[in-house]
Formats: structure tokens, C-alpha cells, sequence
């Protein structure tokens, strides 16, 4: 049976809660996630490297946890894992496992039980901060002591704890949704992903060539520039401007990861390089590391923006689009 939890920010708010997930405790920074579905693809997001998330969504794990669904390899990123209520009997016909059970496996501390809508608006009002979950020891000085003696994730190069390390060619695109008719329900039929025979794209003869730095890359990123047609080559984040000029490439992604870009001084140095030899586009940390090369400044947000329900304006014309 799961047993008491705590979860202790560095401010000294304290949380108790149960235990759903590894028996022990983990430290990182914690955040909130304001997505209602897509706890999997979070949790393996390396993006969330050195970070303990916190789901808004009241509800979490209740179609499981599907391997077709992951966004990096070797289990989850993030650090930790809070929920309000945890589903332990999940339904969904492509789930191979329960939430709790792959946690525990990969060796990831989680809690739930806790209001998370008060610890969203105290993280809310008075910014992200480092925090601690632990199941093993359950005292609350010792826990703030240890929060506290811990280095925050500005301190950290995170991206080469989750960087490939070595050159790979991607080849999987975006996959399909079997058609209604196909009977994926029937016992009969081998449920497999299925890609749409009457599409009308066209893969081009000759392909452009993107090069893509993983800083700590989302398959998904890589799923869809396939699925638009490119050649794609990814490369480890520390990989020398020269070596992707070599390649001859027609484009060049700097992708997302975790922490703070001012950290990540190979690649801004990098793209120095590249910018004005080759196309260059940034995605999250990738975007930073553009700017800082191009001499901007970053500075940290209060609180980041997690989810996939943003609302942004453009104060052009006034429309407002939903974000992730």
C-alpha cells in the first residue's frame, strides 16, 4: 500500500500527500502543466529535465501509459511528479501499463493528494522555486535542509545529460489514426499505426537537408519535419559549427531542452557560426540560444509557461490563438 509523502518547497511550504510512484525522493525545480491530457508525453519531454511537475488537471493516469507515446527514450525526464487524485485502474485499449507501475519502474517519485490548485497559485504568486518529494524520510526540516543545500537549475548544464550522443538519421513521420472502418477492435486484426494510403503529400525526389541540434529534441518535432518532407540528421548538442557546415545542409533546428540557454555556451557559440552561412530556426530553449547568439538577453520568467491551452493576442489584429 502506498504510504505518506511529502512534498516541501524552498520557501518552507509544505504539502503531504501519498505516494503513488518510487520510493524515495527526488529534487527539482517545480512547475505547474495546465494540460488536461498528455501527462506521458510530458513526463518524457526532456524539456522537463531537472524539473518536478505539477498537473493542474484534477484527474491524472487514467488511459495508462502507451510506448508508442513517448517523447525521448530511457524513461522519463522529469524529476518528480504531483497530481491531485491518481487513476490506478486505467482504460484504454493501447495502455501496456499503469502509470503508478512505469513510474515505480523508472525509479520516479511521485505524489498524489495534495490541493495542487493552491500550490499552482502559490507557485503562481511567488514564481517557480526548487522543491522536494520525498516518501523515505517524511520530516520536514530535514527535507528543507536538503532543498535548500541543493543547487537551483540555473546552476546547471541540463542539456548534456539529455543530448544524443551520437549522429543519427530520424525516420519516422507522423502517424495516422486507423480508419473507423478498419475494425481496430476486432480481435482478428493486428492493431498497428496506420498511415494514410489517400494522403496527398508527395515525398520530393530530393529532399532539403535539416540538420538538428538535440539540446534534448521531442520525437514529435522530428516526427513532423519528416512528415514535411525533409531529410533529417541529428546531431549531439556539442557537435562543432564546422562538422554540420560539412554536411551541407539546407537548414539547420535548433530544438528545445532544459534549463537556462545562458548555460548552454557551445551552442550559442555554434550558431554564432552558422548564422548568415545557413538557414537557421529555434524551437523553446533552441529560440534562446538563436537570440542570445544574434547578442540578445534572456532573463527567467516568474513562472514558465506550461500547457496546451495558452492563450496568446496578437495585438495586430486582435485575434487570440491557443498556444502550447
Amino acid at each position: 500500500m502506498n504510504g505518506k509523502a511529502l512534498l516541501v518547497l524552498s520557501d518552507g511550504t509544505v504539502f503531504e500527500g501519498t505516494s503513488f510512484g518510487y520510493d524515495g525522493e527526488s529534487i527539482g525545480e517545480v512547475v505547474f502543466n495546465t494540460s488536461m491530457t498528455g501527462y506521458q508525453e510530458i513526463l518524457t519531454d526532456p524539456s522537463y529535465k531537472g524539473q518536478i511537475v505539477v498537473m493542474t488537471y484534477s484527474q491524472i493516469g487514467n488511459y495508462g501509459v502507451i510506448p508508442d507515446d513517448h517523447e525521448s527514450l530511457n524513461g522519463p525526464k522529469a524529476e518528480g511528479f504531483v497530481v491531485k487524485e491518481y487513476i490506478d485502474f486505467p482504460s484504454n485499449w493501447r495502455s501496456s501499463s499503469s502509470l503508478g507501475r512505469y513510474l515505480k519502474e523508472n525509479r520516479i517519485v511521485a505524489i498524489e493528494g495534495i490541493d495542487t490548485r493552491a500550490l499552482t497559485r502559490h507557485l503562481r504568486n511567488h514564481g517557480a522555486q526548487m522543491g522536494i518529494i520525498s516518501s523515505s524520510d517524511v520530516n520536514p526540516e530535514n527535507l528543507l535542509n536538503k532543498v535548500r543545500a541543493h543547487p537551483g537549475i540555473s546552476a546547471l548544464d541540463l542539456v548534456k545529460q539529455v543530448t544524443t550522443k551520437e549522429i543519427y538519421t530520424w525516420e519516422e513521420d507522423v502517424w495516422k489514426w486507423r480508419p473507423p472502418t478498419a475494425g481496430v477492435h476486432s480481435s482478428t486484426i493486428n492493431v498497428q499505426w496506420y498511415k494514410d494510403e489517400n494522403s496527398s503529400f508527395i515525398p520530393h525526389p530530393s529532399p532539403y537537408k535539416v540538420v538538428v541540434y538535440d539540446f534534448g529534441v521531442k520525437f514529435n518535432i522530428l516526427r513532423n519535419l519528416k512528415e514535411a518532407g525533409f531529410h533529417i540528421t541529428v546531431v549531439p548538442a556539442q557537435t562543432p559549427a564546422e562538422v554540420v557546415l560539412d554536411m551541407n545542409p539546407d537548414g539547420i533546428v535548433l530544438s528545445n531542452g532544459p534549463g537556462d540557454p545562458q548555460t548552454v555556451k557551445y551552442g550559442i557559440e555554434n550558431s554564432k557560426k552558422l548564422i548568415g552561412r545557413k538557414p537557421v530556426f529555434g524551437i523553446c530553449l533552441g529560440h534562446q540560444i538563436l537570440g542570445l547568439a544574434m547578442g540578445g538577453t534572456t532573463y527567467k520568467l516568474k513562472f514558465g509557461h506550461h500547457g496546451g491551452n495558452h492563450p496568446v493576442k496578437d495585438l495586430i489584429t486582435g485575434k487570440v490563438e491557443i498556444t502550447s
